[in-house]
């Protein structure tokens, strides 16, 4: 997933992101542009994931089909 495409459906990847980690805030979801990096860290540390693992759950999500 690029960026353009994550940021095109940040909302709707927002809101599954939350169904599977309830702990994760609005401000841990926080998307800033050019700084994914440090949202996946945030939510690395919040939910003890992997890297890799975070990267495909956003990934699922941001992929709904629904473009």
């Amino acid at each position: 997933m690029n960026t353009l495409q994550l940021k095109g459906n940040w909302n709707i990847t927002k809101g599954k992101l939350k169904e599977k980690w309830a702990m994760l805030t609005d401000d841990d979801l926080e998307y800033i542009d050019g700084k994914h990096d440090e949202l996946y860290g945030r939510i690395q540390k919040r939910t003890g994931q992997t890297l890799a693992q975070i990267q495909q759950v956003i990934d699922d999500a941001a992929s709904c089909g629904c473009k």
